[in-house]
């Protein structure tokens, strides 16, 4: 399999449009705000110091990510596995970042990049409790761009499509399947995890 080089990019892509080029603005403005506010779930990315990408799911009642002015985010941090690979990567590189966000329902989404700091501030932490418990701690974003993509992605894949939703039961358990990566640990049904997982949210 041969490989592209730059000129081969040229070659096979035009160049964007002006329009394209100019809808990265370099603040949050009043559309990406309100998108912000009703979204529930984003996509955080980071990069670190090795080179490696991460990129960890997010998720919240609509607007978990508080924008805290044009070029400001606050993004709460709640349980997970604790290999805290996005945190490590702010903390010890860069501290660049990209976030999407999503709307259930529409298909556009939106990009935004920055650099990001953590925080343990008491009073910070209090003010987000969500799901009757503080963050650990809280991500501040940096702003530095910010831009809507077209709806084709979503499109092509129908994923809000009621259509397209698979049966839970065609996919085992996540416990199951790291148990049978691993060995570790005893495999649970669905229905225990989701019992779980709404004690640890």
């Amino acid at each position: 399999m041969s490989e592209l080089c730059p000129d081969d990019l040229r070659k096979i892509y035009p160049d964007p449009t002006a329009r394209v080029i100019t809808k990265a603005r370099p603040a949050i403005d009043v559309h990406a705000r309100k998108f912000i506010e009703m979204s529930p779930f984003c996509v955080l990315a980071t990069s670190g110091t090795d080179g490696s990408v991460d990129a960890s799911p997010r998720g919240g009642h609509p607007g978990f990510i508080h924008v805290d002015g044009p070029n400001r985010l606050l993004m709460p941090d709640r349980p997970g596995n604790n290999r805290i690979d996005s945190f490590k990567n702010i903390v010890e590189g860069s501290g660049l970042l990209q976030l999407i966000f999503f709307v259930p329902g529409l298909d556009e989404t939106l990009r935004v990049g920055g650099s990001g700091v953590l925080t343990a501030d008491p009073a910070l932490l209090s003010a987000m409790e969500e799901f009757g418990k503080s963050p650990r701690a809280v991500l501040r974003i940096d702003v530095n761009e910010a831009y809507f993509h077209c709806g084709k992605a979503l499109m092509r894949s129908k994923l809000w499509s009621k259509d397209t939703q698979v049966e839970r039961a065609m996919f085992p358990s996540i416990s199951q399947v790291i148990h049978d990566q691993t060995s570790l640990g005893e495999p649970e049904t669905q229905a225990a995890v989701e019992a779980r997982y709404k004690t640890q949210l």
